[in-house]
């Protein structure tokens, strides 16, 4: 599996009566597949994997499998107390996902060994390859991903814990296996914003929860990254992704509040998000909606220059 594009990780859209919507899942998955995205991440963070119920996991999963057709590769989120991740895994191979990105286990801290053999039981659970998300309380050493890259299963390694030394190592180890199919990609918090280091580790893909907001501005920040334009990628990293994070470090869980906010704005309505996250107050969607207009005038500007 070889990713090519900005990685897309779709909100999950509610209803009135606090259910999934799929319809609106449906227009909202579909909506961004004209603007190239690498692969799609559905029920994973951005889309509140958390606050999913293993019936509500499939609906999700299948409905972006259904809207995307084969066209892009689909990779379900699978994670949290181990039976969950299990079921979760299993549901995804059963409605035609293409991988899945193992989410940290649920609360507890747990030794190296533990964590491989969690990584190793979901792995097991389905014939669906495995993309391992460093984060919290699932934080992986080099010699643990090497154990991990043996099993051929384990495809990928998504950082999401920002320590750029570690990150290097981890690099460097699998790639010393032999393993030419091994993908890494940044997935921080609005990874735009420190891609650039991330590309010199040896990380080349990165998650983009502002494509599922904001895909013109995020599809502009990846001509800028692909072309090696310095000055536009700075020029959104300075009108557009800065502003963005500010905002976004001021309550914890705004990385998808934030982003669900965004598509209501833009007109489609995918409803709050669910506890213990939080909704942004009038104020924050007030700032939220200046800084998509900066961000949107900045990515119409870079496209009439690229005409």
């Amino acid at each position: 599996m070889k990713f090519e594009g900005v990685l897309f990780f779709p909100v999950t859209p509610f209803n009135d009566e606090g259910s999934v919507d799929v319809a609106l899942l449906k227009e909202h998955i579909a909506s961004r597949l004209p603007f190239g995205p690498g692969g799609i991440f559905p029920a994973c963070g951005t889309g509140e994997f958390h606050a999913l119920s293993i019936a509500e996991v499939r609906t999700v999963v299948q409905t972006a499998v259904e809207v995307v057709a084969g066209t892009v590769p689909v990779i379900a989120g699978a994670g949290g107390p181990l039976g969950h991740a299990l079921d979760a895994a299993r549901a995804a191979a059963e409605v035609g996902a293409d991988a899945l990105l193992v989410l940290p286990p649920y609360l507890v801290g747990a030794p190296m060994d533990g964590l491989v053999a969690y990584v190793e039981a979901i792995a097991a659970a389905s014939e669906l390859p495995v993309i391992v998300y460093h984060r919290a309380n699932a934080k992986f050493s080099a010699a643990a991903m090497v154990q991990l890259a043996a099993n051929p299963k384990v495809i990928g390694f998504k950082d999401g814990v920002g320590d750029v030394g570690l990150a290097q190592e981890i690099v460097s180890a699998v790639r010393a296996t032999g393993r030419e199919d091994f993908q890494f990609f940044n997935g921080l918090l609005t990874a735009e914003l420190t891609q650039g280091a991330y590309r010199g580790l040896g990380m080349p893909l990165y998650s983009s929860a502002a494509f599922a907001m904001a895909p013109e501005i995020a599809g502009a920040y990846y001509r800028a990254y692909m072309d090696g334009n310095e000055e536009r990628r700075a020029e959104l990293l300075e009108g557009f992704y800065a502003p963005l994070v500010r905002l976004r470090d001021e309550v914890p869980g705004f990385g998808v509040s934030l982003i669900k906010a965004g598509i209501r704005q833009a007109g489609l309505p995918v409803g709050p998000v669910r506890p213990p996250l939080v909704n942004p107050t009038a104020e924050q969607e007030a700032r939220l909606a200046a800084i998509l207009v900066k961000g949107h005038e900045l990515a119409a500007s870079h496209a009439l220059a690229n005409a």
